[in-house]
């Protein structure tokens, strides 16, 4: 039976994949219009739109998702279900309106905790030790509706936004199959969502500046959350320095300082603990080990030297 998929960044790829993998009849993919992107600003399609047209799908990208014409396209189709993964907006009611069974969203947290744009981002940055991936039956609020399945994932130490987001997206893609399966067997209910909602807001540039005065664990969390967008970031003498990988370690020191540093390390103090700076990145230029940069343009960083906000320096 016919499924329309709403998605758009590489998260919602294998979720369109498992789909058509598993003999899903996707009759339309549903995602945002080219956005300008590289240096040439010249329009990037999005993620799923490569790979829907790689498998021969039809592909529209509307600038406005509550129009008439827009509902009335949907509805010739007849669909099952409207199934949605990370596409970016929120649907109208008259949209919710069109599946028989319902649209299905998919979203990458144990719902009712971070709701919201960023549920990745912010698991990490809160120091979550789990997150997971929800599938639920959409109504017209912000990630409100009646859970259908779940399914638990573990943040790893090591784990950033990107690498923690591949893992959701897998296994986010088979549970969204799973539901559809349970929800035309009747296997799978919806119930409520239980418990106090968190909520995971838009990521800003202005979110990615460290405030050396939280604490080396927060920081290491935040550094690890805000990567590879908009990336944890902090500025010494004047220039940004964007921090890319980094250890939260045992000392002390004035928040900001920098209070080792060797040939291969360097460490600032938060106001609890140390911050080890491991990869770090000039505006501009490609990531590097701390080596590199110490032995290039953070040859002159000595012991007792500030990092902060550009007002600091």
């Amino acid at each position: 039976m016919a499924i329309i998929f709403f998605g758009t960044p590489i998260f919602a790829v294998p979720a369109l994949e498992g789909l058509i993998s598993s003999g899903e009849d996707v009759v339309l993919v549903v995602t945002q219009p080219d956005r300008p992107g590289g240096r040439g600003h010249r329009p990037v399609p999005p993620a799923v739109k490569s790979v829907a047209e790689r498998y021969g799908l039809t592909v529209v990208q509307p600038e406005k998702i509550g129009s008439d014409d827009f509902r009335h396209t949907l509805e010739s189709m007849n669909p099952e279900f409207i199934v949605v993964v990370a596409y970016g907006r929120i649907l109208p009611a008259g949209v919710l309106r069109v599946p028989r069974n319902g649209c299905i969203n998919l979203h990458a947290s144990l719902l009712p905790r971070h709701r919201g744009a960023a549920p990745i981002q912010w698991a990490i940055i809160s120091g979550d030790k789990k997150t997971g991936v929800t599938t639920m039956l959409m109504d017209e609020g912000l990630d409100t509706g009646d859970i259908l399945l779940q399914r638990e994932v573990e943040i790893r130490a090591d784990d950033n936004a990107a690498t923690l987001s591949e893992r959701l997206a897998r296994e986010g893609a088979e549970l969204l199959v799973e539901t559809l399966r349970g929800v035309r067997s009747g296997a799978v209910k919806p119930r409520p969502q239980r418990g106090e909602p968190s909520y995971a807001p838009v990521l800003t540039k202005e979110d990615g500046l460290i405030d050396w005065s939280l604490p080396a664990l927060t920081i290491y969390n935040r550094v690890r959350g805000l990567y590879p967008w908009p990336c944890a970031y902090t500025f010494y003498r004047g220039k940004m320095l964007k921090l890319l990988k980094v250890e939260a370690m045992e000392g002390g020191g004035r928040p900001g300082e920098v209070v080792r540093r060797g040939k291969a390390e360097l460490a600032v103090a938060a106001s609890a603990g140390l911050v080890r700076i491991l990869e770090i990145q000039l505006a501009g230029g490609k990531p590097m080990d701390v080596r590199a940069f110490l032995q290039g343009a953070g040859r002159d960083i000595r012991v007792g030297d500030r990092f902060g906000s550009l007002q600091d320096n």
